[in-house]
Protein backbone atom coordinates (compact mmCIF):
# COMPACT_ATOMS: atom_id res chain seq x y z
CA UNK A 1 0.00 0.00 0.00
CA UNK A 2 1.48 3.64 -0.89
CA UNK A 3 2.71 5.76 1.90
CA UNK A 4 0.27 8.65 3.21
CA UNK A 5 1.92 12.33 2.21
CA UNK A 6 1.99 13.97 5.91
CA UNK A 7 1.00 17.54 6.03
CA UNK A 8 1.75 18.79 9.70
CA UNK A 9 -0.37 21.62 10.23
CA UNK A 10 1.53 23.79 13.07
CA UNK A 11 -1.52 25.13 14.83
CA UNK A 12 -4.91 26.76 13.85
CA UNK A 13 -6.16 29.62 11.86
CA UNK A 14 -8.29 32.41 13.72
CA UNK A 15 -11.53 31.57 13.73
CA UNK A 16 -12.91 33.69 10.98
CA UNK A 17 -10.32 32.31 8.44
CA UNK A 18 -11.18 28.80 9.25
CA UNK A 19 -15.35 29.57 8.73
CA UNK A 20 -14.27 31.70 5.30
CA UNK A 21 -11.74 29.30 4.20
CA UNK A 22 -11.21 26.29 6.21
CA UNK A 23 -7.71 25.68 7.41
CA UNK A 24 -4.02 24.91 6.45
CA UNK A 25 -4.60 20.96 6.13
CA UNK A 26 -7.35 22.07 3.82
CA UNK A 27 -5.92 24.17 1.42
CA UNK A 28 -2.42 21.57 0.64
CA UNK A 29 -5.47 18.93 0.13
CA UNK A 30 -6.93 20.84 -2.30
CA UNK A 31 -3.81 23.19 -4.08
CA UNK A 32 -2.46 19.33 -5.01
CA UNK A 33 -6.12 17.69 -5.07
CA UNK A 34 -5.77 14.80 -2.75
CA UNK A 35 -7.99 11.74 -2.38
CA UNK A 36 -8.55 10.37 0.99
CA UNK A 37 -5.75 8.11 2.01
CA UNK A 38 -3.69 10.02 -0.05
CA UNK A 39 -2.61 12.01 3.08
CA UNK A 40 -2.81 11.83 6.59
CA UNK A 41 -3.25 15.08 8.79
CA UNK A 42 -1.13 15.66 11.89
CA UNK A 43 -1.61 18.32 14.77
CA UNK A 44 1.48 19.03 17.25
CA UNK A 45 0.28 21.95 18.82
CA UNK A 46 -3.09 19.05 20.51
CA UNK A 47 -0.27 16.49 21.26
CA UNK A 48 -1.07 14.55 18.17
CA UNK A 49 2.14 11.80 18.03
CA UNK A 50 4.01 12.92 14.66
CA UNK A 51 4.41 9.77 12.68
CA UNK A 52 7.38 6.90 12.13
CA UNK A 53 9.49 7.94 8.98
CA UNK A 54 9.02 4.77 7.22
CA UNK A 55 4.99 4.89 7.48
CA UNK A 56 4.94 8.01 5.38
CA UNK A 57 5.68 9.35 1.64
CA UNK A 58 6.90 12.81 2.48
CA UNK A 59 5.77 15.40 4.69
CA UNK A 60 4.58 19.45 4.14
CA UNK A 61 4.62 21.24 7.08
CA UNK A 62 2.57 24.52 7.29
CA UNK A 63 1.99 27.88 7.74
CA UNK A 64 1.19 29.29 11.38
CA UNK A 65 0.01 31.80 13.54
CA UNK A 66 2.47 31.23 15.50
CA UNK A 67 6.61 32.48 15.55
CA UNK A 68 9.20 29.93 15.38
CA UNK A 69 11.62 32.20 17.80
CA UNK A 70 8.34 31.59 20.99
CA UNK A 71 9.77 28.29 20.81
CA UNK A 72 6.93 26.99 21.91
CA UNK A 73 6.90 22.93 23.45
CA UNK A 74 4.71 21.65 20.73
CA UNK A 75 7.12 23.66 17.77
CA UNK A 76 10.17 22.56 19.07
CA UNK A 77 9.00 18.84 19.24
CA UNK A 78 8.28 19.23 15.71
CA UNK A 79 12.02 20.87 14.94
CA UNK A 80 13.73 17.47 16.25
CA UNK A 81 11.43 15.55 14.39
CA UNK A 82 12.19 17.49 10.99
CA UNK A 83 16.01 16.70 12.28
CA UNK A 84 15.80 12.71 12.27
CA UNK A 85 13.72 13.25 9.45
CA UNK A 86 16.00 15.10 7.33
CA UNK A 87 18.83 12.26 8.54
CA UNK A 88 16.92 9.20 7.06
CA UNK A 89 16.28 11.32 3.44
CA UNK A 90 12.41 11.84 3.90
CA UNK A 91 11.04 14.40 1.32
CA UNK A 92 10.43 17.43 3.11
CA UNK A 93 8.12 20.98 2.27
CA UNK A 94 8.58 23.64 4.47
CA UNK A 95 5.90 26.58 3.97
CA UNK A 96 6.38 29.93 5.64
CA UNK A 97 6.05 28.54 9.06
CA UNK A 98 7.71 25.14 8.11
CA UNK A 99 10.20 27.26 6.37
CA UNK A 100 11.45 28.97 9.14
CA UNK A 101 10.78 25.78 11.24
CA UNK A 102 13.19 23.79 8.78
CA UNK A 103 15.76 25.88 9.08
CA UNK A 104 15.90 26.48 13.02
CA UNK A 105 15.93 22.93 13.24
CA UNK A 106 18.81 22.24 11.11
CA UNK A 107 20.83 25.11 12.63
CA UNK A 108 19.52 28.03 10.87
CA UNK A 109 18.79 31.48 12.40
CA UNK A 110 15.69 32.64 12.15
CA UNK A 111 14.32 36.75 13.57
CA UNK A 112 11.74 39.30 12.71
CA UNK A 113 12.48 40.43 9.19
CA UNK A 114 14.66 44.06 9.74
CA UNK A 115 13.21 44.66 6.55
CA UNK A 116 9.65 45.04 7.45
CA UNK A 117 6.67 41.97 6.92
CA UNK A 118 5.41 41.02 3.42
CA UNK A 119 1.93 40.56 2.49
CA UNK A 120 -0.13 39.91 -0.49
CA UNK A 121 1.37 39.14 -3.83
CA UNK A 122 5.03 39.99 -4.67
CA UNK A 123 7.98 38.90 -7.37
CA UNK A 124 10.12 35.85 -6.30
CA UNK A 125 13.19 36.34 -8.28
CA UNK A 126 15.21 33.18 -8.82
CA UNK A 127 18.37 33.37 -7.86
CA UNK A 128 21.42 32.46 -10.48
CA UNK A 129 22.87 29.27 -11.06
CA UNK A 130 19.88 27.79 -9.13
CA UNK A 131 19.66 24.54 -10.80
CA UNK A 132 17.24 22.01 -9.12
CA UNK A 133 14.44 19.32 -10.70
CA UNK A 134 11.85 21.44 -8.54
CA UNK A 135 12.71 25.27 -10.49
CA UNK A 136 13.64 23.31 -13.73
CA UNK A 137 11.57 25.63 -16.43
CA UNK A 138 10.45 27.99 -14.09
CA UNK A 139 11.00 31.54 -15.13
CA UNK A 140 13.47 33.81 -13.83
CA UNK A 141 10.68 35.82 -11.60
CA UNK A 142 7.14 34.61 -10.58
CA UNK A 143 4.65 36.23 -8.60
CA UNK A 144 3.75 34.44 -5.00
CA UNK A 145 1.16 35.04 -2.14
CA UNK A 146 3.25 35.91 0.84
CA UNK A 147 2.14 36.79 4.55
CA UNK A 148 4.91 36.89 7.19
CA UNK A 149 6.99 38.61 9.75
CA UNK A 150 9.99 36.66 10.27
CA UNK A 151 13.25 35.36 7.97
CA UNK A 152 15.55 33.54 8.31
CA UNK A 153 18.70 35.56 8.87
CA UNK A 154 21.27 32.95 7.93
CA UNK A 155 20.58 29.50 6.54
CA UNK A 156 21.96 26.01 7.78
CA UNK A 157 25.34 24.76 7.12
CA UNK A 158 24.89 23.31 3.59
CA UNK A 159 21.43 25.15 2.73
CA UNK A 160 21.38 26.63 -0.50
CA UNK A 161 19.77 29.97 -1.30
CA UNK A 162 17.39 29.04 -4.77
CA UNK A 163 15.50 32.29 -4.60
CA UNK A 164 14.83 35.47 -2.96
CA UNK A 165 12.33 38.78 -2.85
CA UNK A 166 12.91 42.81 -2.11
CA UNK A 167 12.47 42.57 1.23
CA UNK A 168 14.28 38.30 1.73
CA UNK A 169 16.88 37.10 0.92
CA UNK A 170 15.61 33.44 1.34
CA UNK A 171 12.62 33.11 -0.35
CA UNK A 172 13.28 29.39 -1.64
CA UNK A 173 16.07 27.09 0.41
CA UNK A 174 17.28 23.74 -0.75
CA UNK A 175 18.90 21.54 1.88
CA UNK A 176 19.18 18.56 0.16
CA UNK A 177 17.75 16.63 -3.38
CA UNK A 178 14.61 16.23 -1.43
CA UNK A 179 14.15 18.36 1.39
CA UNK A 180 13.05 22.11 0.27
CA UNK A 181 11.14 24.85 1.74
CA UNK A 182 9.82 28.22 0.60
CA UNK A 183 8.59 31.51 2.74
CA UNK A 184 5.84 31.83 0.29
CA UNK A 185 2.67 30.33 0.24
CA UNK A 186 1.99 28.14 -2.95
CA UNK A 187 -1.21 27.05 -1.14
CA UNK A 188 -2.90 30.28 -1.03
CA UNK A 189 -5.44 31.39 -3.37
CA UNK A 190 -6.74 34.64 -3.62
CA UNK A 191 -9.77 33.90 -1.34
CA UNK A 192 -7.33 32.97 1.38
CA UNK A 193 -4.87 35.66 1.07
CA UNK A 194 -7.95 37.92 1.36
CA UNK A 195 -9.15 36.45 4.44
CA UNK A 196 -5.72 36.67 5.95
CA UNK A 197 -5.21 39.95 5.45
CA UNK A 198 -9.18 41.20 6.11
CA UNK A 199 -8.29 39.34 9.48
CA UNK A 200 -5.46 41.68 10.12
CA UNK A 201 -7.31 44.64 8.89
CA UNK A 202 -4.47 45.38 5.91
CA UNK A 203 -5.49 45.96 2.22
CA UNK A 204 -4.20 43.20 -0.19
CA UNK A 205 -1.17 44.78 -1.75
CA UNK A 206 -0.53 43.57 -5.43
CA UNK A 207 3.01 42.92 -7.31
CA UNK A 208 3.57 43.82 -10.52
CA UNK A 209 1.52 40.89 -11.95
CA UNK A 210 -2.48 40.54 -11.47
CA UNK A 211 -4.18 37.64 -11.40
CA UNK A 212 -3.89 34.40 -9.47
CA UNK A 213 0.03 32.92 -9.54
CA UNK A 214 0.98 29.62 -10.94
CA UNK A 215 3.95 28.61 -10.41
CA UNK A 216 3.99 28.13 -6.22
CA UNK A 217 1.31 25.71 -7.16
CA UNK A 218 4.23 24.01 -9.63
CA UNK A 219 6.43 23.86 -7.32
CA UNK A 220 4.37 22.38 -4.48
CA UNK A 221 2.71 19.76 -7.40
CA UNK A 222 6.30 18.89 -8.28
CA UNK A 223 7.15 18.41 -4.96
CA UNK A 224 4.45 15.76 -4.31
CA UNK A 225 4.68 14.21 -7.90
CA UNK A 226 8.64 13.68 -7.63
CA UNK A 227 9.57 12.35 -4.62
CA UNK A 228 6.34 11.18 -2.68
CA UNK A 229 3.34 10.00 -4.98
CA UNK A 230 4.14 6.25 -5.48
CA UNK A 231 7.25 6.69 -4.50
CA UNK A 232 8.04 5.36 -0.94
CA UNK A 233 11.26 7.44 -0.31
CA UNK A 234 14.48 5.24 0.17
CA UNK A 235 15.57 5.65 3.42
CA UNK A 236 18.89 5.91 5.45
CA UNK A 237 19.23 3.24 8.40
CA UNK A 238 19.01 4.73 11.85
Amino acid sequence: MARPLAIIQMGDPPAIIREETGEQSQWFVQALALSRGEYRVIHPDRQEPLPAIDTICGAIISGSWAMVTDRLAWSEETAQWIRRAHALNLPLLGVCYGHLLISHALGGLVADNPLGSEHGLQLIQIAENSTAPLLTTFPGRFAAWLSHRQTVLRPPDGASVMAFSARDACQILRYSDTAYSVQFHPEFTWDIMAACLKQRGEELEMAEMPGEPVWPQELLRRFYYLWCKDNAPRLCQS
